[in-house]
Order: C-alpha cells, then sequence, then structure tokens
C-alpha cells in the first residue's frame, strides 16, 4: 500500500461515500474501479468536484490491491481518521436544533456490524449524537462507516473514559437515562419516553454492565410474545430509539 493509504481510513461503496461527500468529510481523494459506471458514480464525482476532492481511475488489478476482498461497489474514498467530539458538543447540538436532548449511549458495543446499524438507526430517529467508551468497544472504523450506509457522516460521536460517570453526569443536567434491560424492568409500552433523555444500550451477550444499569433512572424490557426471548443489540436500540422519536412527534420544541 501506499503512504496515502498508510495514513488514512478508507470508506467503501456508493451510498457512504455520497453522504461524506454531503457531510463534508475531510476526503482526500476518491478513487473509481476502470470501467465502473452509474448514476452513483457520477453522484459521487459531481460532489467530489463541487467539494476540491480529486477523483482518480484506478485499474482492477491496483484496486483489488488496496481493497483486498471487500465488497466496494467500485469506489473508495481515502479519508482522515476519524474524529470524536467531547460529550457537551452532543448537547450543544440539541439546543441548536430547539429540541430536548436525545442521546444514545452504547455500553461496550463490540461488534462493528451491530454499532453501525445502531448509528444508521439513531440518525434517522433524530439523536443527537451518540456515547461510546474508549475501551471494548468498536470504533467508527470502514465496517461501521458502510454498515451506517454513511449515516456516521452526519452523527455526532463521544468517546468517554467511563459510561456509568458520564451517566451520572447526564443526570446532573436533568437528562432521563433509561436502560434496555433483557429481562426485568417496565414493560416498553409503559414507559415514558418524553423529555430529554439518553438511551442507553448494553453489549450484544452481557448487556449493559452492573454499575452502569445501577445508575439508570429505568430500566426497560420490550415485551416477547413468540417464542424466542430476546433482541440483538441493534434490534432492541432501534425500538426503544423510535419510542422516543413517537413521543416527539407531535411534541412542540422547546
Amino acid at each position: 500500500m501506499n503512504d496515502l493509504t498508510s495514513r488514512t481510513g478508507s470508506i467503501v461503496g456508493r451510498q457512504p461515500i455520497i453522504e461524506a461527500l454531503k457531510a463534508h468529510q475531510p476526503i482526500e481523494k476518491i478513487l473509481v474501479q476502470h470501467g465502473t459506471h452509474g448514476h452513483a458514480i457520477s453522484t459521487i464525482v459531481k460532489l467530489a468536484r463541487q467539494s476540491g476532492v480529486p477523483v482518480a481511475e484506478a485499474s482492477k488489478q491496483r484496486f483489488r490491491e488496496l481493497v483486498g476482498e471487500e465488497v466496494t461497489q467500485g469506489v473508495l474514498a481515502f479519508v482522515s481518521e476519524a474524529t470524536y467530539v467531547e460529550l457537551e458538543e452532543l448537547l450543544t447540538i440539541a439546543a441548536q436544533r430547539n429540541e430536548p436532548p436525545f442521546l444514545l449511549i452504547l455500553d461496550e458495543i463490540e461488534d462493528p456490524h451491530n454499532l453501525g446499524a445502531l448509528i444508521r438507526t439513531a440518525e434517522c430517529a433524530g439523536v443527537h449524537g451518540v456515547v461510546i467508551p474508549k475501551h471494548h468497544s468498536a470504533t467508527i472504523n470502514q465496517t461501521v462507516v458502510k454498515t451506517s450506509a454513511g449515516a456516521v457522516a452526519h452523527l455526532a460521536v463521544a468517546r468517554v473514559t467511563n459510561i456509568a460517570n458520564t451517566v451520572v453526569e447526564l443526570k446532573e443536567k436533568n437528562i432521563r437515562v433509561v436502560g434496555a434491560e433483557m429481562s426485568g424492568g417496565l414493560s416498553l409500552f409503559d414507559t415514558d419516553l418524553s423529555g430529554p433523555i439518553a438511551i442507553v444500550i448494553g453489549s450484544e451477550g452481557r448487556g449493559i454492565r452492573r454499575l452502569v444499569k445501577e445508575k439508570c433512572d429505568v430500566l426497560v424490557q420490550i415485551p416477547m410474545f413468540g417464542k424466542i426471548n430476546s433482541l440483538n443489540a441493534s434490534v432492541s436500540g432501534a425500538l426503544l430509539m423510535y419510542g422516543v422519536a413517537k413521543t416527539r412527534t407531535n411534541s412542540p420544541k422547546i
């Protein structure tokens, strides 16, 4: 690999790259595999030109050397490494939108596909920002960007040292913290999800860690009516986030 790829990350896939360009992410260069055409490619080239991002064509062999067996849809963008923000910036985003804070806290989500799926849903549901721990968590990498369908380009992500302390900090700012519980807790159908809120989703196997769970204002479980008694992290998160979104649909802005 050349110096460019060794000092930068990358985004593959047409839609994720389009979203990254629309969000004005710091893209250094875009490579298009020779012979790749279509409306999405034309859109990428147009947006890149508008942003002053160089676009080059690479042979199929050279392209494969850069991406290996990754499914790329014939286009690759080299970007600076993911930039994270401070927790306070997530609250600033909510204030700028004149909305009660709506955050998603992910307690040790280690599967990048789940992280990407949760970020995609969060962006669609109107979440102002996502919080992840600095350790024992997937980071914003190529897989996350692709799985999120580019949503990560539009949603701020904060990395914190201690999730439990972050929960306490948010509660001190009058933000209600609701944790997703696999068993026990209130039913989602009976839980008030209005107002300033942070939803906590635990890891794929263990759920929310005990100390974090103890700091939550309320624990909520999703009712099950079939023979399977659990949902994966990304689905649980989606149901809770849209539970919040529903309460905000007819609510006035602050």
